[in-house]
């Protein structure tokens, strides 16, 4: 298991992450924004919804930093994002159990935002926001995600 710092951004995480890979001196840096994934005709994102950052990682020094943007399209959703309360804790393990347990522990006299299920991007994904107001996201399977996204946008280059 590994507990990440997640930072969610207002349209600008691509910025971000050239900034902290830059500072930071990241030894790997993985992005994908909201267009890489197949859209949903029911809801279709703006153009510039579609190159906001939908979920990227920074590694570096050992440590791993996640970042993305809040869609403006999910603020009626999660609230409007507000400076100091933009960082999530992501916590990523393959043990969907014990990620069960860190969960239904974490959700006690908590804010449920989206429950644990399968996903496009996981097998098992949810977010939160404990009693003490720390966000958290849960995910069995994140690098997968990012590796599988890269690797067929890629492809369509060659």
């Amino acid at each position: 298991m590994s507990a990440i710092a997640y930072l969610n951004f207002d349209g600008v995480a691509g910025q971000a992450i050239e900034f902290y890979t830059e500072a930071l001196q990241a030894t790997q840096v993985k992005k994908v924004q909201f267009g890489d994934m197949p859209q949903d005709p029911n809801y279709p994102l703006s153009e510039q919804e579609s190159v906001m950052i939908m979920e990227s990682s920074i590694e570096f020094a050992g440590g791993t930093i996640m970042m993305s943007d809040l869609l403006p399209s999910m603020q009626a959703v999660t609230g409007p994002l507000v400076k100091g309360n933009a960082m999530l804790i992501s916590l990523v393990m393959e043990d969907k159990q014990k990620l069960e347990e860190y969960y239904k522990g974490l959700s006690a006299g908590g804010h449920v935002i989206m429950p644990l299920s399968a996903t496009p991007w996981s097998s098992c994904f949810g977010m939160l926001v404990d009693q003490y107001g720390v966000g958290w996201k849960f995910n069995s399977d994140a690098e997968q995600f990012l590796d599988a996204i890269i690797e067929r946008n890629a492809s369509k280059l060659q």
